[in-house]
């Protein structure tokens, strides 16, 4: 019974919701985890089995039991509205307070030296392209990695992006990003395809899409060759570019747009980390704040 109800949440999920295909998976290991630990039919479980697992994953952090409650949470309210449960279990469980952290991010100078680096065949041409496509328009990797031919527009600069949920948004790139993707896509594409065919924009050395794996691992090469000392993920470029903008007077609602965020709220952290420097700025320069 507990599989048949899970497979019927992950298909609302994914076809009506219309979630990503990770995110299906993360909300079933999730469940599974929950499933497997208390050992009881899942229409079953009342909100005290559910203190008692959660008091059991103590040692993780409150982000990651946050997330467990917010996934059971979604779980149990379809369980309701479906009628196999009269209430939902998790009604009793609060949230444990998270310590908002304020995201990392390269500086426009470290970004240069990321950025600058030697061209000397195809992959560094593509490598090139992948990191001024990051950078340039914040979008994430996983977007990255499934731009297709057809979705840049190389008249109006701009590229059509499916991000979460299949949410289509159009992201404009600037000229240097445009010139690396065209001397990419012109001149060594095709030497990466050898002579196979291909929707998508990057590839890797076996004629096929670039994975996620793939990108991580060229990432870390370069940022060892370039003596980048942060840990340097495509998402610190994403906050690097939502970063600098903000610095440079960006509107947030744009930045908002521009990232695919369907809520400002998770937008405005960035300003928080501008704050933070407007802070420290004036700590450092005002004559008074010196003493």
């Amino acid at each position: 019974m507990n599989d048949v109800i899970i497979e019927k949440y992950l298909d609302y999920l994914k076809y009506e919701r219309k979630l990503s295909d990770n995110t299906v998976v993360s909300y079933k290991e999730n469940i599974e985890v929950l499933k497997n630990d208390i050992k009881k039919d899942l229409l079953s479980i009342d909100s005290d089995d559910i203190k008692l697992f959660l008091k059991k994953e103590n040692d993780k952090t409150s982000k990651t039991r946050a997330h467990y409650i917010t996934v059971l949470n979604n779980f149990y309210s379809f369980l309701v509205r479906e009628n196999h449960i009269k209430n939902n279990p998790m009604d009793m469980i609060k949230q444990p307070k998270i310590e908002k952290k304020l995201p990392d991010y390269l500086t426009v100078e470290e970004v240069d030296i990321l950025l600058n680096i030697p061209l000397n065949n195809a992959y560094d041409y593509r490598n090139k392209a992948m990191l001024e496509t990051l950078y340039g328009t914040g979008i994430r990797i996983s977007e990255l990695i499934n731009i297709k031919i057809s979705d840049i527009d190389f008249t109006e600069c701009f590229i059509r992006i499916y991000g979460k949920g299949s949410k289509e948004r159009i992201v404009p790139f600037n000229d240097v990003c445009g010139k690396y993707l065209i001397e990419y896509i012109d001149n060594y594409r095709n030497t990466l395809l050898k002579h196979k065919d291909s929707e998508y924009v990057f590839i890797n050395s076996l004629s096929g899409r670039i994975s996620r794996q793939g990108f991580f691992k060229i990432l870390k090469e370069i940022c060892l060759k370039q003596g980048i000392k942060k840990n340097v993920s495509p998402h610190l470029l994403r906050h690097s570019f939502a970063t600098h903008l903000l610095n440079n007077g960006a509107d947030l609602r744009i930045i908002q747009e521009l990232l695919g965020h369907s809520d400002l709220s998770t937008t405005q952290i960035y300003t928080e980390v501008l704050n933070e420097k407007l802070k420290k700025d004036y700590e450092d320069s005002h004559p008074r704040a010196k003493k």
